[in-house]
C-alpha cells in the first residue's frame, strides 16, 4: 500500500513537472546560446524524461523488490532531483552561459514555475522514500536464485 501511494506521488509529481515544461517551451525558443541549445529545447528534453521515468515508476516498480524496480526508483530521484535543482539554480544565481547551454537566470516566480517546483519537490521526496522502501524489502529478501536453497535447508530442517 505504501509503494503504490509513493509510486503515484512521484509519477504525478513527474508528470506536473513534464505537462508545465512541455507548455512552456515554445515561449522559451528564442533564450539561445549562439550555436547551442535553446532553453526550449532544455525544458522539451526534460518534460520528455519526465513523462518517460513517471511511466517507469509505474510500471516497472510493480514487481515487489525487484531490482529494476530500484533502479527505476533511483532513476526518478535523479530526473526529479535535477529539475528541481535546475529550476532553484534559475532563480536564485545567475551563473551565466555554460557551453552550448544559455544563460536561464530567470529572478522572480509565477504560477507555472510555482506549480513545477512543488510538483519536482514532491517527486523528489516521494522518490527518495521509495527507494528506501524498495532497498528494505530487497536486503529482507534472498535473491532469486538462492530462494530454492532457503527453502530446502529449511525444510530439511525439520
Amino acid at each position: 500500500m505504501v509503494t503504490w501511494v509513493l509510486r503515484l506521488l512521484v509519477a504525478g509529481g513527474l508528470g506536473v513537472d513534464a505537462w508545465v515544461h512541455a507548455r512552456l517551451a515554445p515561449g522559451y525558443d528564442a533564450n539561445r546560446q549562439a550555436g547551442g541549445l535553446s532553453q526550449g529545447d532544455l525544458f522539451r528534453a526534460e518534460a520528455v524524461a519526465a513523462a518517460v521515468v513517471a511511466v517507469l515508476v509505474l510500471v516497472v516498480v510493480l514487481r515487489r523488490a525487484a531490482v529494476a524496480g530500484l533502479g527505476v526508483a533511483v532513476l526518478a530521484v535523479l530526473v526529479s532531483a535535477s529539475a528541481l535543482g535546475a529550476l532553484l539554480l534559475s532563480v536564485y544565481r545567475q551563473v551565466g552561459a555554460v557551453g552550448p547551454l544559455p544563460d536561464m537566470y530567470e529572478p522572480f516566480w509565477f504560477p507555472d514555475k510555482t506549480l513545477a517546483a512543488v510538483a519536482e519537490g514532491i517527486a523528489v521526496a516521494a522518490s527518495v522514500a521509495l527507494v528506501v522502501v524498495l532497498w528494505r524489502r530487497l536486503r529482507r529478501r534472498p535473491p532469486p536464485g538462492r530462494r530454492h536453497e532457503a527453502v530446502t535447508r529449511t525444510a530439511l530442517r525439520a
